[in-house]
C-alpha cells in the first residue's frame, strides 16, 4: 500500500471514529434530556390526593352530603337545631382552614344564638378536611356546591352566608351566581385579587408592593404560571406562601396578640391538609389569584328591594388583605355596608364580642357595630 493510500485510510478511520463519537454523544445527550424531562414532569406534577374513605386515605368522621357530580362535601352544625332556627347561615372558612374554623359560630354568644334562633352550618371547602377534592374547580363551582348543600340539608329557599378571608372571597361568587338564594351576606376580610380589572393600576400596584417579597412571587406564579404552583410551594430554593408557612411577618400587632387564642385550633391542624396540599392550599391560590370571569366591582345589588343586605368587614391594619382595596370596592358598590375596624388585623373575627356584632348587623340590621 502506498503512503498516499495509507494516509487516506487513516483519514477515513479518523472520520469514522469522530462520526461514531458524535453519534454516541448525541444519544447520550438525548437520553439526558429525556431523563431530565421525565424528572421535571414528575417534579412539577402534584402527587394524587389521599381521598377520605379510600384505602390509603384518612377516615371519614364528619357528616357529608353527596353532590350531583359524585363528590362529597363535609359539614359541621352549630347553634340551635335546624328545625327550630329562624335564621340559617352557611359559613365558609378561609385559607389553610376547615369546618372547625367557623370563627363566627364558635364566637357567637349563647344569648344571641337563642334570642335570634341562629343555626350555622360550616363546610370543608373542596380538598380541605373531609370534603372531596375538585380537580375541575373553577371560580363559580363553590357557589353551586353551597347551593346543593343547602338543598340537601333543606335550609329553605333562602339562607345567609358568611365567609372569612379566602372564604370571604368565595362569597363574591355566590353573590354573582346564586343571589336569588341568599337572604344576606357578610364578607370578613375577603381576599382581594390584585388582577381584578376594575382596580386602578396604581392602587393595586401599591397594595401589591406591601406584600412580603415571597408572597409577591408566589402570587405571580399562581396568576401567570398556575401549573408551576405546586412546585413553587414545595421546592426548597425559594420561600413558599407565608400564610401556609406560618410566617409571623404577615401578622399585625393585634394578630400577634390574638395568636394564643387562635392556636386553640391546633387540634384540627392535621385534618386541614390531610388529603394533600395541592387540592387545598395550591388550588386556592390558583383559583383565588387566577383570571376571573367576572369582577366583583361590576356586580349589581342582589337586594334592590331591600330584601337583604351585604356587609364587608375589614381591619385597617390587616397585612394580608389591604384595606385600601376594600375601601375602593365599598366606594364603587354603594349597596355594600362597609365596616372598617381601627387597629384590627386579619384575625379580628376572633375578638371577644365581634361575632355577635357581625351576626346582629347581618340578621337584624343592628347599627353602630363597627
Amino acid at each position: 500500500m502506498t503512503a498516499k493510500a495509507k494516509v487516506a485510510e487513516k483519514g477515513t478511520k479518523e472520520i469514522s471514529a469522530a462520526s461514531l463519537l458524535s453519534r454516541m454523544f448525541g444519544k447520550i445527550l438525548a437520553i439526558f434530556f429525556v431523563g431530565f424531562a421525565v424528572y421535571a414532569y414528575r417534579t412539577l406534577q402534584p402527587p394524587p390526593p389521599k381521598i377520605c374513605g379510600t384505602p390509603d386515605g384518612p377516615p371519614i368522621t364528619a357528616p357529608r352530603v353527596k353532590l350531583s357530580d359524585g363528590r362529597y362535601l363535609a359539614y359541621k352544625e352549630h347553634g340551635v337545631p335546624k328545625d327550630q332556627a329562624r335564621h340559617k347561615i352557611v359559613f365558609i372558612h378561609g385559607y389553610d382552614s376547615n369546618r372547625h374554623d367557623a370563627v363566627v359560630a364558635t364566637g357567637l354568644s349563647p344569648e344571641v344564638i337563642e334570642s335570634l334562633g341562629v343555626y350555622i352550618v360550616s363546610i370543608d371547602r373542596p380538598g380541605y378536611g373531609e370534603s372531596d377534592p375538585n380537580p375541575k374547580r373553577t371560580v363559580k363551582s363553590l357557589a353551586f356546591d353551597v347551593q346543593e348543600l343547602a338543598d340537601r340539608l333543606e335550609l329553605g329557599s333562602k339562607f345567609y352566608v358568611i365567609g372569612f378571608s379566602m372564604g370571604g372571597q368565595a362569597v363574591w361568587t355566590l353573590l354573582k351566581y346564586i343571589p336569588h338564594r341568599l337572604a344576606g351576606a357578610a364578607l370578613l376580610a375577603p381576599v382581594t385579587n390584585y388582577w381584578w380589572p376594575n382596580f386602578p393600576a396604581n392602587l393595586s400596584t401599591e397594595a401589591f408592593s406591601h406584600q412580603l417579597p415571597q408572597d409577591r412571587w408566589n402570587l405571580r406564579v399562581a396568576h401567570y404560571l398556575p401549573w408551576l404552583t405546586n412546585w413553587w410551594n414545595t421546592q426548597k430554593f425559594f420561600p413558599a406562601c407565608s400564610a401556609a408557612s406560618y410566617n409571623p411577618g404577615v401578622l399585625s400587632p393585634q394578630d400577634l396578640a390574638l395568636m394564643p387564642k387562635y392556636r386553640a385550633r391546633r387540634v384540627f391542624y392535621a385534618q386541614v391538609r390531610q388529603q394533600g396540599q395541592h387540592e387545598s392550599l395550591h388550588r386556592d391560590l390558583m383559583i383565588g389569584f387566577g383570571t376571573w370571569e367576572f369582577d366583583p366591582i361590576d356586580l349589581e345589588n342582589p337586594f334592590p328591594n331591600n330584601g337583604g343586605s351585604v356587609h364587608l368587614w375589614q381591619g385597617d391594619e390587616d397585612k394580608l388583605v389591604p384595606a385600601t382595596l376594600q375601601r375602593y370596592i365599598a366606594q364603587r358598590q354603594l349597596w355594600i355596608q362597609y365596616h372598617e375596624i381601627p387597629g384590627a388585623g386579619h384575625m379580628f373575627p376572633v375578638l371577644d364580642g365581634m361575632a355577635d356584632k357581625i351576626v346582629k348587623a347581618l340578621l337584624i340590621g343592628e347599627k353602630n357595630v363597627s
